[in-house]
């Protein structure tokens, strides 16, 4: 299926937002590719450096847009719009870039003026780096997408927003927003709290552990480098999600600090098997650790029910 655009607007040029309209322009996806922030920093580096063909405000971005594509944290695109909804254009796609989709299944259908779409997307794509001045038009290339469609909406948005998507190089993913936010608690808000929790522990390390540190460090640490602010708005907004995974985690930790007491090898080899093993298990796509997924025609999922429409799942 053939995916263009006569005119795209992407509100909010951070890392994702700029990297979703470099990648559309470098693609030839829409004629027209315009940009939104709020601060004119980003909106001055996107015009330099060709990341949009304009920039405008929202209300006006969003005029004869026939794709929207919301990019700015998850807590300032209800007022956002609230403000744009009413330039939105009879047969609009809206889609976004929010790690948790909860809040916004329940809240931006409710926004929208008759005749608009919303399928919620979260593209699993991303850096510890920030500002439009990172963009990257290969960002998603190889990368799940996970699109969250409400009950009720149209095959046809959910296919348009599909083939965008996967014109950008992801490979898209269908499930419920409920089951998107418990499954990204697994894959990656609990592990960005770990290890943001680790370097804390920092604190209380000597200081000349620094220079024996090797890539094992840096590849552990490397989130902790994020965006507290970002990961404070993610981590609370799917703090229930989380609880169980938290929990999980932290008896495991007191298995093996137990474990590990004993002073006994094999019980410690055993625990650290087991564990890496459970770790092949998921990576793999064991039916018993993860749920699988076909090539399937994309249509709307019925509730409590998920998918998805890449081999590659």
């Amino acid at each position: 299926m053939s995916v263009h655009f006569r005119r795209i607007a992407v509100l909010g040029l951070g890392l994702l937002g700029g990297s979703v309209a470099r990648a559309a322009r470098e693609r030839g996806l829409a004629d027209r590719v315009v940009g939104a922030a709020r601060r004119p920093g980003p909106l001055e580096a996107a015009l330099r450096d060709g990341v949009v063909d304009e920039t405008a405000s929202a209300q006006d971005a969003v005029r004869g847009a026939d794709l929207v594509v919301l990019a700015t944290p998850v807590g300032a695109m209800e007022p956002l719009l609230r403000v744009a909804a009413p330039n939105l254009e009879d047969g609009a796609l809206v889609t976004d870039v929010g790690s948790v989709k909860g809040p916004l299944a329940d809240t931006v259908p409710g926004l929208l003026p008759p005749g608009v779409a919303y399928v919620g997307a979260h593209p699993m794509a991303g850096s510890h780096l920030r500002g439009v001045e990172h963009a990257r038009g290969d960002l998603f290339e190889g990368a799940p997408c996970v699109l969250t469609p409400a009950a009720g909406v149209e095959a046809d948005s959910l296919e348009r927003c599909a083939g965008f998507w996967r014109a950008l190089g992801a490979r898209v993913v269908l499930r419920s927003p409920e089951e998107h936010d418990t499954q990204v608690a697994w894959t990656s808000h609990v592990p960005h709290l770990l290890a943001f929790a680790f370097a804390g522990a920092l604190a209380d390390a000597p200081a000349g552990a620094v220079d024996v540190a090797g890539s094992g460090f840096r590849d552990f640490t490397r989130i902790a480098h994020s965006d507290p602010a970002l990961w404070t708005e993610i981590l609370c907004a799917n703090r229930k999600a989380m609880a169980g995974p938290l929990q999980q985690v932290s008896e495991r930790l007191g298995e093996l600090a137990r474990v590990l007491e004993t002073g006994d090898p094999d019980a410690v080899l055993r625990a650290l098997s087991d564990a890496r093993d459970a770790l092949g298990r998921y990576a793999a796509g064991n039916p018993d650790a993860r749920s699988g997924g076909e090539n399937l025609e994309i249509t709307p999922p019925r509730a409590g029910t998920h998918r998805s429409e890449s081999n590659n799942s």
